[in-house]
């Protein structure tokens, strides 16, 4: 006897069975990918029938788990190598895709109770390589600087490395934490430290004014700053693929990228692409 489903129960069926995205990648970005997919999920519910992974891990994470293919979507603070393009080209016969998401600055967070309010680009570098080593030197009190650091596969890290400290060293004291939200905690509960971040963190602790040299101005990480280019340290943050993305992937992509998903970005505390 064989068993026969009708039109109805076998709609209700295949709507029930859930496609599943994972997204991988940067620390900095957990927090505004998991409220992109929160709100996809509740807004397209009628249209698409997908639950979301997202997890952190670093950006370097993320890309390697792109390329070994144990996640969809890679989210990452920092540019991809062409090394890691050149891996997926070699395991998928493809450069992969590169899609531009939000803008960041990088805040240089300091506790609320440090009177130093500015810094140049050249006291950071010379801060986080060891060289200045006592907040008297920077106008504040006579104490030493307690450092931190996100750890090296951050795309914060290198990023930071790159165009803050111009490739050099971190000082062998900093302390590297597992992510932007532990090093925020730990800055907000020592007088004396300094960390770096991104702009969506700045809880319970302050961000410097940074300029880029003594003869230029000061400026906080702020919109108006990061979109103008007068802020020093701003980024792009990414989305990695294998490939072009279809069905629901597509669907969610071009959400991110659309005028309510770049909304999402400024309810985060991060900027948007493009104005709309």
């Amino acid at each position: 006897m064989l068993l026969c489903l009708c039109p109805a129960l076998f709609s209700q069926a295949k709507k029930s069975a859930k496609e599943t995205l994972t997204i991988k990648g940067s620390d900095t970005m957990v927090i505004l990918v998991q409220r992109w997919t929160e709100v996809f999920s509740s807004t397209m519910r009628d249209k698409t029938n997908v639950q979301f992974q997202v997890t952190g891990g670093g950006s370097g994470t993320g890309i390697s788990s792109l390329i070994n293919g144990t996640t969809d979507i890679c989210s990452s603070s920092r540019p991809i190598k062409s090394n890691e393009v050149r891996q997926i080209r070699e395991k998928y016969r493809s450069k992969g895709v590169e899609v531009r998401v939000a803008r960041d600055g990088i805040a240089i967070y300091l506790n609320e109770k440090n009177p130093v309010q500015n810094l140049t680009i050249g006291q950071v570098q010379r801060i986080f390589t060891g060289e200045i080593t006592n907040w008297k030197e920077l106008g504040g009190t006579d104490t030493r600087i307690v450092l931190y650091s996100r750890e090296n596969n951050s795309g914060t890290y290198e990023f930071f490395k790159e165009h803050a400290l111009k490739k050099q060293d971190f000082a062998q004291q900093t302390q590297h934490m597992v992510g932007t939200g532990a090093l925020v905690n730990a800055i907000a509960k020592d007088e004396y430290a300094i960390g770096f971040g991104g702009i969506a963190y700045a809880s319970g602790v302050k961000a410097a004014a940074i300029a880029f040299d003594e003869k230029s101005p000061y400026v906080l990480p702020v919109e108006s700053e990061i979109l103008s280019g007068a802020y020093p340290i701003s980024r792009l943050l990414y989305f990695y693929l294998k490939e072009r993305p279809a069905g629901t992937m597509k669907t969610f992509v071009d959400w991110v990228i659309s005028q309510k998903g770049q909304a999402i970005v400024t309810e985060v505390g991060y900027l948007p692409t493009k104005k709309f």
